[in-house]
């Protein structure tokens, strides 16, 4: 893979705002224009909801959100491990209710995806014109022995911005010199590729700062290959020699058993035993329960939809963004929905005015944060072709780049997050 273009990195910033397709068509009341409900306040819906709102003013735009604020996915990791605080990655869609949006913070229980009818917690039903879907992930506890809901305080995950955010800090930070920490890494696709990987690096950094340089971080996966893998691999070597260990389902990393979450203890597919002094366990993933009881999933357990626009293909009316979509090759990632959230609005709006409809430009980029002053990164611009969403660049951080270029990086992966949670949530 070639490596990422300082000039495209420019780009993909850029592509954050949407200054040059801001045109706003003729304004009619929203209380009597179409209505648009999004279910989902995160990355991919708040975006999709504040684009919709300053391109089409006519439109009615319902947000449902249950949660005023959350941690959010990027720089949780870095939380984890003490490099910001908790409060610094807390954020919310309430600045979004100023914008003319009503914010709803009422949690979406089912939709009709014929009637396009949305019942809520609080008992309410919205009917609406378009839905956009922007629900995130729920974890498949059944997909291995002896892992259950309930265990997951005993190893916590930390991957849907809740409270075991603070659980595990807790933990990370109550580490013993010579600890063995596990991070269990589920099988493709799940949200953030490169998150487990992420955080054994700052599991290791955390370690060797507080004077534990014994200590150990396995990581135990169920794949045999993973985002930046050489990068990673060349940070490991070069900042925490021994003390990153990868274990490839090849190798036999693949997480067979829970034996006992109270004491860390684990069994791998090849018959091996793991006792650790912490475990985080990732499950298996699949879109949220409100994709799957709506009838908007395949096979898969993601939800299908059209590149061109991300409305389901199982039902018209409907657009599924984030993390709960199929949008092969793209990641599930914050910046690839916000980048869905934006390419469904303009969507919309020209739908909605008889415009003709964009032309599907998608881009992500994820940096990953190894060290303070240390940092990787990935990107791609995507498109359609041939009627598939496809990769049309993409680049990574060059394997050789001095310290000064890693250093760079971990700079714009600061002004990467300021830059796109202001976008996101105002």
């Amino acid at each position: 893979m070639p490596a990422f273009d300082p000039r495209r990195r420019r780009l993909l910033l850029a592509g954050l705002g949407l200054s040059g397709l801001m045109r706003s068509p003729v304004a009619q009341s929203a209380a009597n224009g179409p209505h648009v409900v999004v279910i989902g306040g995160g990355f991919g819906g708040a975006s999709c909801a504040r684009t919709l709102r300053r391109l089409a003013p006519q439109v009615r735009i319902t947000l449902l959100e249950p949660r005023a604020q959350f941690f959010t996915g990027p720089s949780t990791n870095a939380a984890l491990v003490g490099l910001c605080a908790e409060g610094d990655i807390v954020h919310g869609p309430g600045a979004l209710a100023a914008e003319g949006i009503e914010l709803r913070l009422d949690r979406a229980i089912s939709i009709d995806p014929v009637t396009r009818r949305v019942r809520t917690a609080s008992g309410a039903t919205l009917e609406a014109d378009r839905i956009v879907l922007s629900p995130g992930v729920a974890m498949r506890w059944d997909l291995v022995q002896g892992l259950a809901e309930t265990m997951r305080d005993q190893m916590p995950h930390a991957w849907l911005g809740d409270t075991q955010v603070a659980t595990l800090r807790r933990r990370i930070d109550a580490l013993r010199d010579g600890a063995t920490v596990a991070i269990v890494a589920p099988p493709n696709p799940y949200r953030c590729p490169p998150g487990p990987y992420e955080r054994a690096s700052l599991i290791a950094w955390h370690l060797r700062r507080g004077g534990r340089g014994r200590g150990k971080v396995l990581v135990l996966d169920a794949k045999d290959d993973f985002s930046k893998r050489p990068l990673f691999q060349l940070g490991w070597d070069t900042l925490y020699p021994g003390t990153v260990e990868w274990v490839s389902r090849e190798k036999g990393g693949e997480l067979a058993e829970v034996l006992d979450a109270r004491r860390n203890h684990l069994r791998l597919r090849n018959g091996s035993r793991v006792q650790a002094d912490l475990v985080s366990l990732v499950p298996p993933q699949r879109a949220a329960d409100i994709a799957v009881e709506g009838d908007l999933v395949d096979e898969s357990l993601w939800c299908p939809v059209n590149p061109a626009n991300f409305e389901s293909t199982r039902h018209r009316g409907i657009h599924v963004i984030g993390d709960a979509c199929h949008a092969h090759p793209m990641p599930k990632s914050a910046f690839s929905a916000n980048s869905q959230g934006k390419l469904v609005a303009l969507s919309l709006a020209a739908h909605l005015s008889g415009r003709a409809p964009p032309e599907a430009r998608l881009v992500n980029t994820c940096y990953s944060l190894l060290a303070p002053g240390y940092a990787i990164s990935v990107g791609g611009l995507y498109g359609v072709v041939s009627e598939r969403l496809s990769t049309l660049n993409d680049g990574m951080s060059p394997l050789g780049a001095a310290r000064e270029y890693r250093a760079r990086e971990a700079a714009y992966a600061h002004d990467w997050y300021e830059q796109i949670t202001r976008d996101s949530f105002g």
